[in-house]
């Protein structure tokens, strides 16, 4: 069931016990095999170290009619490609590019790489893509009108300001707080 390269045997002496390093997100995985033999059924277990890329998924079930998701989603999707593209304008490399097309921003910071920012409407997400920080779920969260991530708490502007700041070094505020206020009827 296993490979073999993957599989090593762990003595009935040791204990075993489940880890969660947060640096290289390692899980243990038990297996429970007996094996025949001459002798009666011996026990043995094996344990296969498995590395995941990304956490599981985090299911945040949402309180927003579909509408609402809408008008705030695209409030600040339109926000930010005028905010990004007045950046764009200000620090003048004609290798950065901004494009909003089908519900998908693309932000190319030439060799600091692309973000990608699109609505996801079945989950009333913004999923971010970060060629610095990786992928980012964004829920919307009424009591700060703002699009936060979960896992962090964390929000989409705050988070994309930090990281261009750092990229272009010039001072980055993208004010992609008080969602509902930019609506546009």
């Amino acid at each position: 069931m296993f490979p073999r390269n993957l599989l090593r045997r762990i003595p009935k002496s040791t204990s075993l016990h489940w880890q969660n390093a947060a640096a290289n997100r390692i899980s243990l995985l038990v297996r429970h095999v007996p094996l025949t033999t001459r002798v009666p059924v011996a026990t043995h277990f094996y344990v296969c170290r498995r590395t995941l890329s990304t956490p599981a998924p985090m299911v945040n079930v949402s309180d927003l009619s579909i509408e609402r998701y809408h008008a705030l989603s695209d409030a600040t999707m339109t926000t930010l490609l005028e905010r990004l593209e007045d950046l764009l304008d200000t620090v003048g490399n004609d290798a950065y590019e901004v494009d909003y097309h089908s519900g998908v921003l693309t932000l190319n910071l030439g060799t600091y790489g692309t973000y990608v920012i699109n609505k996801q409407p079945p989950n009333k997400q913004i999923w971010l893509s970060s060629p610095r920080s990786g992928p980012k779920r964004y829920d919307y969260v009424p009591e700060s009108d703002d699009w936060r991530y979960a896992r962090d708490g964390i929000g989409l502007g705050e988070l994309l300001g930090e990281e261009i700041t750092d990229m272009l070094r010039t001072k980055v505020s993208l004010h992609l707080e008080d969602v509902s206020t930019q609506i546009r009827e």
